[in-house]
C-alpha cells in the first residue's frame, strides 16, 4: 500500500527551514525532492537573488490545467526571547504546530504539495497540476511570482486557473475565500519651507501647517462608499515626522506618508492624480515647496463569482460542512500577480497567529486543508 503524504509532518519539516525572506533556507529544496519523487517536472525559477520554484506533472499546454500558489518565504521572528517555543523548531503540542510560516503559509503549501502528489498517483487526472512556489512573497515581491510567470509565458507554460493557498479564515476554518483584493498604494510627501527663529515666524515659512492643512484634506476625504463586492477604500496617515527637537527652532522640512487601500472604483493612477492635485494646492496657498512619492504595490482586482468560486465552495461544504464566504477583505497577496495569468481564488487556513510571537497553526486544520484541497482536484478533473 502506497503511504500518503502526511502534511503536518511536511508542514513541521517546512518551518525548520529558516527561510526568512529572502533566505531560501532548504524549503524550496525538501518541495522540490518531494515532487520529483512525486512525478512533477520540476524547475527553480530564480531571479534577482529570490529563489522560485515551478513543478509541473502532465503536459505542457494541457487543456485543463489546475494550478495552485504559495510562498515558504517567512517574516522575521522579532525577539526570540519572547517566544515560548524555538521560532524554527516545528513543536507540536496542545493540538498545534508552533514556528514561524506555520500559518503564513507553510501550512498551506504543505496541504496543496501533499494534496497534489497523492491526487496524481491514485486518479493521474486528464490534464496538468501546476505549483508555483515563490520565496519573496513577504519580501519586494519583484522577482517572486512574477518571476514565475514571467518564466511561464516565455516557456508557453499555462495554468487554465489557480488556487492561492493564502488563510483566508478570520476566526473559522471554512468561513472564507478571497476572491478579489483592494489595491494597495504609499505616498510620500516632503514640504519645504525657511527655517527660523520660534520667536520671529514672519522671517521664516512653516512647513508644518501646510503639511498639517495637507494631512488633513487628505484624511478627511471619502474616497467612496462602497461597491458591489469591496468595502469603502481607506486612507490611513502612518507617519508625520519633522526630526526637530528644539522648541525654539521652525524646521526647513516636513515629511509624512499616507497609505491607501482602494476598491474597483480606483486605479492607483487616478489615485495619484488626486493626491499630486491636493499637493499643488497646498504648495500655491502656502508657498512651500511640496515634493511627493508614490509606490503602487498592486491594484484592485476581482474574480467574478463563477465556476472556479463554486468549485472552491462546493468542496469546502462537502469535507467541512460549511459555505465559505466571498470576500475581498484584507491586505495584498501574490494573487494580484496571478490575476493578469487567470482566474484566481484564495482559500486557506484560519489566519489569527500569522506574523505574530508564538505563531502557530492547529493540526487539524492543516489535515482538513489536504483534503479540501484534494477534493477540489478531484472535482476539477471530474
Amino acid at each position: 500500500m502506497v503511504t500518503k503524504i502526511d502534511p503536518v509532518e511536511l508542514t513541521k519539516a517546512l518551518i525548520r527551514c529558516p527561510s526568512v525572506t529572502p533566505e531560501e533556507g532548504g524549503a524550496l529544496v525538501l518541495l522540490e525532492e518531494l515532487l520529483t519523487a512525486g512525478g512533477f517536472e520540476c524547475t527553480r525559477v530564480d531571479r534577482g537573488g529570490v529563489s522560485n520554484l515551478f513543478a509541473r506533472w502532465g503536459t505542457r499546454g494541457a487543456n485543463k490545467s489546475f494550478g495552485f500558489n504559495g510562498h515558504t518565504d517567512v517574516v522575521p521572528v522579532g525577539d526570540v526571547s519572547a517566544w515560548s517555543v524555538d521560532p524554527f523548531g516545528a513543536v507540536e503540542k496542545d493540538g498545534y504546530i508552533w514556528g514561524r510560516g506555520a500559518t503564513d503559509m507553510k501550512s498551506g503549501v504543505a496541504a496543496f504539495a501533499a494534496a497534489a502528489v497523492d491526487f496524481v498517483r491514485d486518479t493521474p487526472p486528464d490534464g496538468a497540476v501546476i505549483l508555483t512556489i515563490t520565496g519573496d512573497e513577504e519580501g519586494d515581491a519583484i522577482d517572486g511570482t512574477t518571476a514565475l510567470l514571467d518564466w511561464m509565458a516565455a516557456q508557453g507554460e499555462r495554468m487554465s486557473c489557480c488556487l492561492v493557498g493564502e488563510p483566508t479564515s478570520p476566526d473559522t476554518m471554512g468561513e472564507m475565500m478571497k476572491i478579489g483584493r483592494r489595491g494597495s498604494m504609499t505616498a510620500w510627501f516632503t514640504v519645504t519651507g525657511e527655517q527660523g527663529h520660534s520667536a520671529y515666524p514672519h522671517r521664516a515659512l512653516n512647513p508644518l501647517p501646510a503639511m498639517a492643512r495637507l494631512i488633513d484634506r487628505l484624511a478627511s476625504h471619502e474616497l467612496d462608499k462602497g461597491t458591489e463586492h469591496f468595502d469603502a477604500s481607506t486612507l490611513a496617515v502612518v507617519t508625520i515626522d519633522t526630526g526637530n527637537a528644539a522648541t525654539n527652532v521652525i524646521p526647513a522640512a516636513c515629511s509624512a506618508a499616507v497609505n491607501i487601500r482602494f476598491n474597483d472604483s480606483h486605479s492607483g493612477a487616478g489615485l495619484t492624480a488626486w493626491l499630486e492635485g491636493e499637493a499643488t494646492k497646498i504648495k500655491e496657498e502656502f508657498g512651500t515647496g511640496v515634493e511627493m512619492r508614490v509606490k503602487v504595490s498592486g491594484e484592485s482586482f476581482i474574480t467574478p463569482p463563477g465556476a472556479l468560486s463554486t468549485l472552491i465552495a462546493s468542496a469546502v461544504n462537502a469535507e467541512l460542512g460549511v459555505t465559505p464566504e466571498m470576500s475581498t477583505t484584507g491586505g495584498t497577496s501574490d494573487a494580484r500577480f496571478v490575476k493578469d495569468h487567470c482566474d484566481v481564488v484564495e482559500f486557506g487556513l484560519v489566519g489569527k497567529t500569522m506574523h505574530q510571537v508564538d505563531e502557530r497553526v492547529p493540526v487539524k486544520q492543516i489535515v482538513q486543508l489536504k483534503a479540501v484541497y484534494t477534493r477540489i482536484l478531484q472535482e476539477y478533473f471530474a
